[in-house]
């Protein structure tokens, strides 16, 4: 038997449950996969609260995890038992010692990679590359704003925006969240609580504004990250830590300067096995070379899940959290 997280009814931390489960054998094109580290995210939260509702019955949340492959059903090609492996990807499910996951699914973990470092980036990771890289193409000399600048997305997009050589504006909530972000490639934190940022944007953009906003929290900022933007500027919403955002006037969007707003997600970036492996090399190259620094802040033990979320949502947490089996 397997140990793991499992959640029987939706709702706070304290429904997450410590239990026995029977992973299975893996059938047609799937691995089991024996976790050595679990990624932590804010969708997991989501999934455990019910805000995004998951069909069926009791579930192990998480989406990102390393380990070693134990075993491999028919037809799998390009992954062998004893592979070490990393993913972030649904069904959920990654809260546990073993699970079972579709084979190409998964990507194969560098040699100079620890697992924990694999776990912590994955997810948020690959979620920096698409909107970096895919959804609004950073270019040398652009200046972004990152909305929630010290988070784990937050911390890698600033090292990797700058690293394409972009001017980075963020939110942040702290003194101490200000001086993480400026570390990590943020030239300019702005303490959302006791400055405005679109004041901010205004004054270090010099009345230009900006090309893009990536927004992770939500209702807080949305309206307001609208004003940031010139004309064309592309709002990117890709999560709501703060509540979803009310219904839209579309005509916003024409009287602020024909701008565009896209709702992406990792998923629909990385549906094609292809763009999965492809996004997957260049987050390894950026880490490899130094110029993204995957910061593990805090680690749990698997079991201790509930504190975990707490702090999440408490936002205590800075960086990336990994959750060890």
């Amino acid at each position: 038997m397997t140990m793991a997280i499992r959640i029987h009814q939706t709702g706070g931390p304290e429904q997450m449950v410590w239990e026995d489960i029977d992973p299975g054998a893996p059938g047609e094109g799937e691995v089991l996969i024996k976790h050595t580290a679990v990624g932590l995210n804010f969708i997991d939260v989501y999934h455990r609260t019910g805000l995004y509702p998951l069909p069926g019955g009791p579930f192990s949340p998480g989406m990102e995890a390393a380990g070693v492959v134990s075993a491999i059903g028919h037809g799998v090609s390009g992954v062998r038992e004893g592979d070490r492996v990393a993913y972030a990807t649904p069904p959920v499910g990654a809260y546990a010692e073993q699970r079972i996951l579709a084979a190409d699914r998964v990507v194969k973990i560098p040699d100079n990679l620890p697992d924990q470092t694999a776990a912590a980036m994955m997810l948020q990771g690959l979620t920096a590359h698409y909107l970096l890289r895919r959804t609004y193409r950073v270019q040398s000399g652009d200046t972004i704003l990152i909305h929630a600048a010290a988070g784990g997305v937050g911390l890698i997009a600033c090292q990797w925006a700058r690293h394409l050589g972009a001017t980075v504006i963020g939110t942040v909530g702290s003194t101490e969240k200000a001086e993480l972000a400026r570390s990590h490639g943020c030239e300019f934190p702005v303490l959302y609580k006791e400055q405005d940022f679109v004041e901010a944007v205004e004054r270090i953009t010099g009345g230009g504004k900006l090309p893009v906003v990536y927004d992770s929290v939500g209702r807080d900022t949305f309206q307001k990250s609208l004003n940031c933007l010139r004309p064309l500027g592309m709002m990117v919403l890709f999560g709501q830590s703060s509540g979803g955002v009310p219904p839209l006037d579309l005509g916003v969007l024409a009287a602020k300067g024909s701008l565009f707003l896209t709702r992406p997600t990792l998923m629909t970036y990385t549906a094609k096995r292809e763009d999965l492996v492809s996004g997957a090399e260049e987050l390894f190259d950026v880490v490899a070379s130094g110029a993204v620094k995957i910061e593990i802040n805090q680690t749990y033990a698997l079991k201790n899940a509930a504190q975990a979320h707490m702090d999440l949502e408490g936002r205590k947490t800075t960086g990336s959290t990994v959750l060890i089996p």
